[in-house]
């Protein structure tokens, strides 16, 4: 009797495994369609009719504004809003005391306003590979150990998807200049003479984004105002995002920073970068 209770038992943990691991791998799979879609989706909004860059679409704008937009198009560049970036570079999972760096390779689409889809692999270390999505109406952050053991897994809120608009809007103002030219729904401001601040509002969201420019128009750094709960409190607050950008580059008529820096508390004490990437492949679509 006793052996039987035993093999019961046995038979129910090892069903009950089984189940875990498909359920595990049918969600992982659920993922990989949902990214798969979402880089469809976000790359057929490039505009094949877009029109080229000229000085004059800008020359009505503060002067930072107008310096940082005419150093980072050049004139007769067809205006891109979406790219296609593959990176690499090391990802935090500690503090600033113990940062827990793990190096990393990622690709991206971005396409303000309609937002960016981040997929990320540590290439060393602890196999942690997902995704981040965010834009104007969806977020979410996935990610698992050896591509199945879900480690973060977060969005779909007001929350989340506000914090995500930030990021979307920062990226944009730094690798897809074309994305905020001056429209409807985009504007800019000079809070100091070597300050550019960009203001993006989509979907009823508003982000501004502030770049410190060298005088001839590189930004040097940026910095937002983030709504984000990454602080020793966990509750959703504005906190300083952002870190110093460098190693800029001519592409496909955009000069872009190829060495990015980012992390919460930017410029304040408790400042810990977390994504340092430099850029391997930007294409700008369409080509």
């Amino acid at each position: 009797m006793g052996q039987e209770v035993v093999v019961k038992f046995v038979l129910f943990i090892a069903i009950a495994l089984v189940a875990t691991l498909l359920a595990l791998v049918w969600l992982q799979r659920g993922d990989r369609r949902a990214v798969a879609a979402l880089r469809e989706s976000l790359s057929s909004l490039a505009d094949t009719e877009a029109p080229r860059f000229r000085p004059a679409m800008v020359a009505d704008l503060p002067e930072p504004a107008r310096r940082y937009l005419t150093w980072a198009i050049m004139p007769g560049t067809r205006l891109a809003r979406v790219a296609e970036i593959e990176m690499r570079g090391s990802f935090g999972l500690g503090d600033a005391d113990d940062p827990k760096y793990q190096p990393m390779t990622a690709r991206q689409v971005l396409a303000l306003p309609g937002g960016f889809v981040w997929e990320m692999r540590t290439t060393g270390g602890l196999p942690i590979s997902g995704s981040d999505a965010g834009g104007a109406a969806l977020s979410w952050t996935r990610f698992a150990i050896a591509g199945l053991i879900p480690v973060a897994r977060a969005g779909w809120t007001e929350d989340h998807r506000r914090s995500a608009f930030g990021r979307a809007v920062a990226e944009a103002a730094i690798w897809t200049p074309a994305a905020v030219l001056p429209r409807p729904g985009v504007r800019w401001e000079a809070p100091s003479p070597d300050v550019a601040r960009v203001t993006v509002e989509a979907e009823g969201l508003v982000q501004s984004v502030d770049l410190t420019l060298s005088p001839e128009g590189a930004p040097l750094s940026f910095v937002l105002q983030r709504w984000s709960n990454a602080n020793p409190a966990k509750v959703w607050q504005l906190q300083p995002f952002g870190g110093p950008l460098s190693d800029h580059r001519l592409v496909s008529g955009y000069r872009i920073p190829f060495h990015n820096e980012a992390g919460n508390f930017f410029g304040e004490e408790g400042y810990f970068p977390f994504f340092v990437a430099d850029l391997t492949s930007v294409r700008y679509l369409p080509d």
